[in-house]
């Protein structure tokens, strides 16, 4: 914790914390058994990284901080480094909330799941939408997500003072300008009004674009926008409370912009979103599906 208070000191601080000069802490790679020196540096590292993403993760940063360990002679695992950062309270602790946002419950028609068994290989072929709330101080805004199913990169999104399909339309005029958008593309959300009403399938229907819809109101048919729901708030700062719309939407923004920017997805070979969304062919996943019991519908999706 001592650390963590004085995280805006430089390396001549954690020297002297050590009792070490400035020349040891450079020359580390050559003595890699000192191991106070070590702490040093990679709780110097993990601050750098965590400027821009303040939330990532023990295997993120482990993965993120490899080509810099082999520069300075480091040798330390995932358990290794979880230790450390425990040690000086750099763990993350996660809060997972789900916001009720979808009205199922209308008369406009609803279309069928068509991507059971789907396999995705490129960008552009399937997009998963999905609306959140954020917090303000008199109230709420609501962030309708656009994001590819293959790189999972936000290709739309908006942030709306209400649940009108206006955000939602918003967020699919955005992504329709993505380049890399497939003549076999498919839109898959819940089977929310903002989904099923007029407008927003005329829309579809200009762009020429398959309407996919969950079927049993189950998170699991649609996984990929969940996932992203939680990222953007528990990992980049969106859930929090805002004083206004215009400081959410800064923060929002800035949240989606590091996330398809900075942060390596495990479902994407630790890609970042903006890398992957240019490859192609079955990309590895670094996380093993959980199994649930059948009660336990509520349980976040691992990704």
């Amino acid at each position: 914790m001592l650390l963590q208070l004085y995280a805006g000191y430089g390396i001549s601080y954690y020297c002297k914390l050590f009792g070490k000069t400035r020349q040891a802490f450079y020359e580390q790679q050559n003595k890699p058994g000192d191991k106070g020196l070590q702490a040093a540096l990679i709780l110097k590292l993990v601050q750098e990284i965590r400027v821009d993403l303040p939330q990532c993760g023990t295997e993120k940063l482990l993965h993120l901080l490899q080509p810099k360990f082999i520069e300075h002679g480091i040798k330390i695992g995932r358990d290794g480094l979880y230790q450390l950062l425990g040690e000086h309270g750099y763990l993350i602790r996660f809060r997972r909330r789900k916001p009720y946002t979808t009205n199922s419950n209308h008369h406009c028609k609803k279309y069928p799941n068509l991507i059971r068994q789907l396999v995705v290989t490129r960008a552009g072929k399937l997009w998963v939408s999905d609306i959140t709330y954020i917090r303000l101080t008199n109230g709420f805004a609501y962030l309708c997500i656009i994001t590819d199913a293959y790189s999972h990169k936000i290709v739309g999104y908006k942030l709306h003072s209400t649940l009108a399909a206006k955000g939602a339309i918003d967020a699919l005029l955005m992504a329709s300008f993505d380049e890399k958008i497939t003549s076999e593309l498919i839109h898959h959300s819940d089977r929310g009004i903002q989904y099923c009403c007029h407008d927003y399938v005329q829309e579809i229907n200009r762009l020429k674009i398959q309407l996919s819809m969950t079927e049993k109101g189950d998170p699991y048919e649609n996984p990929v926008a969940e996932r992203i729901n939680g990222i953007l708030k528990y990992e980049h700062g969106l859930a929090a409370t805002f004083a206004s719309y215009e400081t959410a939407k800064t923060a929002t923004d800035l949240a989606v912009k590091n996330y398809n920017h900075l942060r390596p997805h495990d479902s994407c070979n630790r890609h970042t979103p903006i890398v992957a969304h240019e490859l192609s062919g079955i990309l590895k996943k670094h996380w093993k599906p959980k199994k649930y019991a059948k009660k336990q519908i509520q349980a976040t999706v691992s990704g």
